[in-house]
């Protein structure tokens, strides 16, 4: 009896220790968590991947975060681009994004990073989780995530946006498309989003109406016969809602803005991902595109049954975003100074 006993306490103990070393604390580091309370998210979790210095993301993904958890009862943990001196988010430094071995754990990865060049022992975690199968959503930038200036002999340099990838990167061998230009003229047309009757029943659009946002419409030449466009994007004359379409060649035809697809990974899984060109923080103060991106969260994770057309996307705390522009970001911010409820919070 009592080598059973000495035995099942070496079992325990190697259970605990493995635990300890291979489950990452997903409260202490760098970026922010926002645990859900009830909804049918309940027991999954979303990890944000953020830096893309122009469209700010840093601010944009914490309130979609927050909306996903406390009013969809998702788990979400948010990562950004990190200062290594300081620790603040800055996110027009491309070398870091530290918590990604998060994405081991997580249901649901949404990327909204742009021209990264993360080291390898970072750039793995991601890539593991584009392999697994699981559900992937891709926002704006995310078309040309990665850009290897310095480090071509890295085995991820195929996924870079550059002449070194014939394939055209990420966007292209995973999303469905590569960046390649503005189609609408970036600062001055606008984007009205325009949903394909097609697809009008899909899940994704339930209760989805009204789409505009002030970020321009982008060129998408190259999507595979498995995409599915749910949404396109109308060029618009101007920066407010109210502007009228332009005239000619750019809205005929009209260039796809929001898209389903599947991708093969190496193993043979299919994957389920969804790509909106829309997505900057000015955009999601749009409710159509907030809802548009929270139905996507449930279509991801298989679970249609339970969106409602009528669901909650309202902001939780205020929201008062950034325009988008380079070097426009707000200095200084530590990932904690965006916990919800905050230490400022009544």
């Amino acid at each position: 009896m009592l080598n059973i006993s000495i035995l099942s306490f070496a079992v325990t103990l190697h259970i605990s220790l493995v635990s300890t070393e291979t489950i990452p604390d997903q409260e202490a580091g760098p970026w922010v968590v926002y645990e859900g309370q009830k909804g049918p998210g309940l027991g999954h979790h979303i990890v944000f991947v953020t830096g893309d210095d122009e469209y700010r993301s840093e601010e944009g993904m914490p309130m979609l975060a927050k909306i996903l958890a406390f009013r969809h009862g998702f788990k979400c943990t948010v990562l950004f681009a990190i200062n290594t001196d300081d620790q603040t988010i800055q996110p027009d430094y491309p070398y870091n994004i530290p918590g990604l071995e998060q994405l081991a754990f997580a249901d649901l990865m949404i990327l909204f990073i742009r021209f990264r060049e993360l080291p390898d022992d970072q750039m793995k975690h991601i890539m593991a989780y584009v392999q697994s199968g699981k559900p992937l959503i891709g926002l704006r930038t995310a078309t040309h995530s990665f850009f290897y200036r310095n480090n071509l002999s890295s085995p991820y340099a195929k996924y870079s946006h550059d002449s070194s990838c014939p394939e055209g990167g990420f966007g292209q061998l995973v999303l469905g498309d590569t960046w390649i230009s503005h189609h609408g003229d970036h600062g001055s047309e606008s984007t009205r989003g325009v949903i394909n009757h097609s697809h009008k029943n899909h899940p994704v659009l339930q209760g989805v109406r009204d789409i505009w946002g002030p970020s321009d419409v982008y060129t998408i030449q190259h999507l595979p016969d498995n995409a599915t466009v749910l949404v396109w994007g109308q060029v618009i004359q101007g920066m407010q809602a109210t502007d009228s379409p332009v005239k000619g060649i750019k809205n005929n035809p009209m260039m796809p803005l929001a898209w389903t697809k599947h991708y093969l990974t190496n193993s043979g899984v299919s994957a389920r991902v969804m790509v909106c060109t829309m997505g900057a923080s000015t955009d999601l103060q749009n409710e159509g595109l907030r809802r548009l991106l929270v139905n996507s969260c449930y279509w991801g994770l298989t679970l249609e049954k339970e969106i409602s057309p009528e669901s909650n996307v309202d902001y939780v705390g205020p929201y008062q975003p950034t325009n988008f522009g380079f070097g426009g970001y707000t200095s200084g911010i530590k990932p904690d100074q965006l916990q919800w409820p905050s230490p400022t919070t009544d």
